[in-house]
């Protein structure tokens, strides 16, 4: 199985409105309610490519349950591992706009974890690593846990001999590579912030050098920049698309992982991710993925190897 890590769960709720006024009131034409947070996020996708997942991190309060419900409620799983928390689990509100397709996402800090919560879930990951083929750490810190979470996290997958992707930001992320992830994959403001570099191939490196085996750099609408052991390379779909990004980084990385777990190399890595990530943009549900976009996509994704192996 495929265990995916979400400190931060957060109930997903998205509005569509006709278009976004600001100082004005709005009636939403359409509301959506799911189980989120970026970890959850990945495992519904590796889930709807066939893969045995599960989720852990924190679930607590009212919104909690209600995120439970939702994610048992998912056809063929992720099965759920979340530790029970005192506090309540935050929510998210992203607001879609009809008319030019924007997004303007709320997100709320999500409960603060003590020592006693913390010490529980290691024990729960702890016990779930020798199952696991990979695992993903994904998503912001709750308030309370140390800034140092994921490098301690990263270093336990490693000593259990599981490949290990990291995709969060700020002072995790610059902690947690350190730890020596298999994969990073920050987006292009989170590159900046951790290197100080806006170039992307140069801020790539550099984050490689920092301690990452590959780091694979999400730059929107020009796909993806992957700087591993084995070349430079650059991925992008075949045309620009329209529609709600919420979720898309999240799809790119469950086709990073599960391509991984099946043992592809970094051509078919790339191809997977920039199709899932494509295909979500263009999905009429935030977070989920068109599967008949996805699939002509994987025959029209360019990838080009810009470098060989250093």
């Amino acid at each position: 199985m495929i265990l995916t890590v979400t400190l931060n769960t957060a109930l997903d709720l998205t509005y569509a409105v006709p278009a976004l006024v600001p100082h004005t009131s709005h009636r939403v034409g359409e509301v959506t309610e799911r189980p989120g947070g970026k970890g959850i996020n990945v495992a519904r996708v590796l889930a709807a490519l066939g893969h045995g997942t599960v989720v852990t991190g924190f679930a607590g309060g009212a919104t909690g349950a209600v995120l439970r419900d939702l994610l048992g409620a998912l056809p063929h799983g992720p099965a759920d591992a979340l530790v029970t928390v005192a506090g309540n689990t935050r929510r998210t509100v992203a607001v879609v706009d009809r008319a030019t397709g924007d997004t303007t996402q709320l997100n709320e800090p999500g409960p603060h974890i003590d020592a006693g919560e913390w010490a529980a879930f290691l024990r729960t990951y702890g016990e779930l690593l020798p199952e696991a083929e990979a695992v993903a750490l994904c998503g912001s810190l709750p308030p309370g846990i140390h800034v140092g979470a994921y490098a301690e996290l990263v270093r336990l997958a490693r000593s259990a001999g599981v490949p290990v992707l990291l995709d969060t930001a700020g002072e995790p992320l610059r902690r947690g590579i350190a730890a020596r992830p298999d994969l990073v994959k920050p987006n292009a403001d989170e590159l900046a912030q951790l290197t100080g570099a806006r170039e992307p191939l140069r801020a790539t490196r550099d984050a490689r050098r920092r301690g990452a085996h590959s780091v694979v750099a999400s730059l929107g609408a020009d796909g993806l920049l992957a700087v591993t052991p084995d070349g430079i390379w650059r991925a992008a779909p075949p045309d620009p698309v329209r529609g709600n990004p919420t979720g898309a980084g999240d799809s790119a990385v469950a086709g990073l992982l599960s391509a991984l777990a099946e043992g592809l190399g970094w051509r078919d890595r790339l191809v997977r991710a920039v199709a899932l990530s494509t295909a979500t943009v263009l999905a009429p549900t935030a977070g989920e993925f068109d599967r008949t976009a996805y699939e002509d996509l994987l025959a029209r994704v360019t990838v080009a190897q810009q470098a060989p192996a250093a």
